[in-house]
């Protein structure tokens, strides 16, 4: 167990490193590669002590202590700058930390003034100088837990919306892979709730080390987060995408003090169709709304309201309508048959086979293959 243990925290380590090391990297890849380290410190503070290093070096007792209290601020932060276009910390920001550096130093006298044998005799519960403050840090590590994961659940759909009003594309920008990761952190945190309250309140012995439960747990959230975390794509590590060219998402209503002259956007709105049906301006894979507001000479502001309301629809399936329409063109051109339906999609500008089947079933309520079954019958 303890070699799994510490290939996690090696891991927790390397990725932290490669993450760092990542081109074109956003603040929300530097919050994870720090919320990697705190992990892979967790779990190698837990590694000493299941190996029994804390009664032979007693001031390594509790060095983890403040850690946890980490973890739901460092998944709420990292999902929320994913989506912020203003790229810095301000200082609301920072009040998330207070209850970790707040437990950091009301234990700063155990850390640094408490001898090594009082320091055992804590570990061993002969003496109870913090039990009260364990019970209270153990209430918050669990409220914290509860708290962070909904905030970040909910801040998914708003980053799906962020992403539909400004890119035709969602490959390796997208979060929902996040999605997972803080259902496996909601498992860790039911663990550890369940666990404790059957130890702590009723009283339960187990008859072996129940800890290895939830740390055997965040060592396969490790590998996990890892590697979704490093091919993810922030919205923002792309140069050419700025952040005063994404657009908000916005409701009808909000519209009103947008300041677009109804004339102007008339003929904005035939001069789109113009470039997306003449020169198809859809086939390029990475179209933003930004680059084709650059095209039309207009406010990314003003061509998100065009689109939303003569269309009826966001960017992205303003877009990827298109794409399908030259698609159901070109599969029923003879002169396509002999290529596949795969490479058939990548030229009429989609970017991978998974976007393409969710785009075109959306669009027609069909599969690909079932369409093309219709059409050869």
């Amino acid at each position: 167990m303890d070699t799994l243990f510490f290939i996690g925290v090696f891991l927790a380590f390397f990725l932290q490193f490669l993450l760092l090391s990542k081109k074109q990297k956003t603040l929300s890849d530097k919050i994870l590669a720090i919320w990697m380290f705190f992990i892979g410190f967790h779990l190698f503070s837990y590694c000493i002590y299941f190996l029994g290093y804390w009664d032979k070096y007693p001031h390594l007792v509790g060095i983890h202590h403040w850690v946890p209290l980490l973890h739901g601020p460092l998944l709420y932060l990292y999902t929320v700058f994913s989506l912020r276009t203003n790229q810095y910390f301000g200082k609301k920001d920072y009040l998330h930390f207070v209850p970790s550096v707040f437990t950091f130093l009301y234990m700063f006298r155990f850390y640094f003034f408490y001898s090594a044998d009082r320091k055992i005799m804590i570990n061993n519960g002969e003496v109870d100088d913090f039990s009260i403050f364990m019970t209270l840090s153990l209430v918050a590590f669990l409220i914290s837990g509860i708290i962070y994961p909904i905030l970040s659940y909910r801040l998914l759909g708003k980053h799906r919306r962020l992403i539909d009003e400004n890119f035709s594309y969602d490959e390796k920008i997208n979060l929902n892979w996040l999605k997972y990761c803080i259902w496996g952190i909601g498992l860790i945190f039911l663990t550890v709730t369940i666990i404790s309250l059957m130890r702590e309140v009723i009283g339960v012995e187990f008859g072996f080390n129940v800890d290895l439960i939830f740390y055997t747990q965040i060592t396969f959230f490790i590998f996990f987060l890892g590697y979704f975390g490093i091919r993810h794509k922030g919205i923002f590590a792309d140069n050419k995408v700025q952040s005063n060219k994404i657009v908000e998402p916005k409701k009808q209503g909000e519209y009103k003090k947008s300041g677009l002259n109804q004339n102007v956007a008339a003929s904005s709105h035939q001069a789109l169709l113009k470039i997306m049906n003449e020169h198809k301006t859809f086939l390029q894979p990475k179209l933003t709304l930004g680059a084709l507001a650059e095209l039309l000479d207009i406010s990314v502001n003003h061509l998100s309201q065009i689109i939303n309301q003569y269309e009826n629809m966001n960017f992205y399936d303003f877009v990827n309508k298109y794409r399908v329409e030259e698609f159901m063109q070109k599969v029923n051109d003879t002169k396509n048959r002999n290529y596949s339906i795969l490479a058939i999609a990548l030229d009429c500008g989609f970017n991978s086979k998974s976007s393409f089947n969710q785009v075109f079933k959306k669009t027609t309520g069909k599969t690909p293959s079932q369409y093309m079954t219709e059409i050869k019958a």
